[in-house]
């Protein structure tokens, strides 16, 4: 079965075709470590961490490679240094480690590589030399730009033209800069920022030319699927391309480019003006949403619920729908067997540009289904291990205050059940069905055996 994924440089849906089938390979922009993520960002972290298990499922998990990077230089790290009064490393070694620990708690995997910007300057002063080469940068006092007339096809991602791009765009207005787009690829560094020596003196990268360096040094010059928030369509992405193909003579950076949708908070942008301003590490920790904490699997499954290209409105209401879903399932899942194999449904909504409403109305059918089966439970099972929603083992602190049931007890019952009335002792089959009936669990016989359902 074929996956097709929106791209949104071609604003189609495309069967995707990886360069190399034993080596495919996917880029996703990750945090600037000066803050908690917002529930926001933990978009991204959701959406592509399902991605990277569909792509592992297909090719295989040796097959596979995900970079998501840590930002750990930027202006708005070096201001919040000096507010917190700490050193620029201790700020970002530990807001890294949160976020790090929100995406474990959130049910994501960690990517294969997770490269830091701090690490990767070689490859930064190397691409800009490149690009200086190329005649697509310049050296104006102190600075290298990016000079964006030197590419013509700039603004193919976003589909803006230049004076759209002018006008809707916060552009820093410098006496050195050829054109009023031309963007910052290094800048001088004082004695109290940060700064590592580069043919232009002491200095630090601008924000755009790092991830390009990133991806070419972990993945190559081109490579399969970049991803990241509609927020970094334009001006992020769209620089990285330019800077990106500058170097490479026009190589494409990534053949997909995929794009989350906004979110915002009961119907409102999310703002710190608003007081709506949430961080996964409160919802996770805190009673802020609510009046309640919230399990990290809750949040991913109410995420999952709505199609990642889709804007999404993260509400109170959301989320105690899906507590409820996987309260129920858990209730009757906790040390059921897996089935071996996923959902072919489930696998065929996934495969169509990530559907994940339609891969949870697969789990809906198999839960609302007239009865439940022990091979209902076991792909009920394996389908939510797989999306990252349930673990058996950090279950049971989630099913606080329900009863989770015993299904090997429940289909023993059943065997002893149907050995009575195969043995015409009524008695003891009607027994065991109120046995069953008291542990809130329906059976009914058919030609194809006995079939159980939990009721309320």
């Amino acid at each position: 079965m074929a996956l097709t994924i929106y791209n949104t440089l071609a604003r189609e849906k495309q069967l995707f075709t990886p360069i190399d089938p034993k080596n495919v390979r996917m880029y996703v922009c990750g945090p600037t470590v000066y803050d908690y993520a917002h529930i926001g960002n933990a978009r991204p972290v959701i959406v592509f961490d399902v991605l990277f298990r569909l792509l592992r499922h297909i090719y295989g998990e040796e097959h596979v490679t995900y970079v998501r990077n840590i930002t750990d230089v930027e202006d708005k790290i070096i201001a919040r240094a000096v507010e917190r009064k700490v050193s620029i490393r201790d700020l970002t070694e530990g807001t890294a480690k949160i976020y790090q620990e929100d995406a474990l708690a959130l049910g994501c995997l960690a990517p294969t590589l997770e490269p830091r910007v701090t690490e990767t300057m070689p490859e930064i002063v190397a691409m800009i030399e490149r690009l200086v080469a190329n005649n697509h940068a310049y050296v104006a006092e102190g600075h290298v730009l990016f000079h964006v007339p030197s590419d013509p096809d700039y603004g193919k991602l976003s589909r803006r033209s230049l004076d759209e791009m002018i006008a809707g765009a916060r552009v820093e207005v410098a006496p050195y800069k050829k054109n009023p787009q031309d963007f910052i690829l290094w800048k001088p560094s004082d004695e109290n920022q940060p700064g590592w020596n580069s043919p232009w003196g002491w200095g630090r990268p601008g924000w755009h030319i790092e991830c390009s360096a990133m991806g070419e040094k972990h993945l190559g010059e081109a490579f399969d699927i970049h991803g990241g928030g509609i927020d970094l369509q334009f001006p992020h992405h769209e620089n990285e391309i330019a800077q990106s193909e500058g170097a490479h003579h026009g190589k494409p950076l990534a053949n997909y480019w995929m794009h989350n949708g906004f979110l915002q908070v009961e119907g409102e942008k999310m703002s710190k003006s608003l007081g709506n301003f949430i961080t996964i590490r409160e919802l996770l920790a805190e009673k802020k949403f609510g009046g309640q904490q919230w399990h990290g699997k809750v949040l991913k499954l109410a995420m999952l619920s709505t199609h990642y290209r889709q804007p999404i409105d993260w509400t109170v209401d959301r989320l105690v729908q899906a507590r409820s879903m996987l309260l129920d399932w858990s209730r009757v899942l906790h040390g059921a067997p897996q089935s071996d194999d996923l959902h072919n449904e489930l696998l065929g909504a996934l495969r169509d540009d990530l559907n994940t409403p339609g891969a949870l109305a697969v789990l809906h059918g198999l839960w609302k289904g007239s009865h439940l089966s022990i091979n209902d439970l076991r792909s009920l099972k394996r389908a939510l291990n797989f999306l990252g929603v349930y673990e058996d083992e950090k279950q049971v602190d989630f099913a606080v205050g329900y009863e989770v049931l015993d299904v090997s007890k429940i289909e023993n019952l059943i065997a002893e059940r149907n050995a009575a009335r195969k043995a015409k002792n009524f008695a003891e089959a009607d027994r065991i069905r109120d046995e069953l009936s008291t542990m809130k669990i329906a059976i009914e016989d058919g030609p194809s055996g006995t079939t159980w359902k939990v009721v309320s």
